[in-house]
C-alpha cells in the first residue's frame, strides 16, 4: 500500500513551522528602538539594554543612533552588563548595497570590528 498524499506534505510543514518559530525567535532579539526625534531627514532614536526580572526590568546602557530615509545612519552605544563597560560605535550607509561598519571596545581586553553588506533585493 502507498502513503496518502496528505501524509507526505506533515514533515513538510513541520519543518517550515518550526522554521517560522525559528525566525520569528531571531527577529525578536532586535534591540527595540524608542523615536526620540522624527523628521523629514530622518529619525533619531534610543535603544535601552533592558534586562527583565521577575518583576521587573533594568537596563545596563544604551545605544544612540540616527537613521536616515535612505537606510543610512550612524550608532554610539555603551553596555554596563559586565565587570567594565564596554562602549561601541558604527555606520552604515544606504541603499540597495549597503555596507556597515562598527567597532566596540571595553578599553582593555575586549576589542571587537564587525563589517558587513546588506543587499536589498
Amino acid at each position: 500500500m502507498g502513503q496518502h498524499p496528505r501524509m507526505k506534505s506533515k514533515p513538510i510543514l513541520a519543518g517550515l513551522a518550526a522554521a517560522v518559530c525559528f525566525a520569528a525567535g531571531l527577529a525578536a532579539a532586535e534591540p527595540v528602538k524608542l523615536p526620540v526625534d522624527n523628521d523629514d531627514k530622518g529619525t533619531v532614536y534610543v535603544a535601552p539594554n533592558v534586562n527583565p526580572t521577575e518583576t521587573s526590568a533594568y537596563t545596563t546602557g544604551a545605544t544612540v543612533g540616527v537613521e536616515r530615509r535612505d537606510g543610512s545612519g550612524a550608532y554610539i552605544g555603551t553596555d554596563t552588563s559586565t565587570p567594565r563597560p564596554t562602549y561601541s560605535l558604527g555606520a552604515s550607509t544606504g541603499g540597495n548595497v549597503s555596507l556597515t561598519g562598527g567597532v566596540s571596545s571595553d578599553g582593555k581586553a575586549n576589542n571587537g570590528v564587525k563589517a558587513g553588506v546588506t543587499i536589498k533585493y
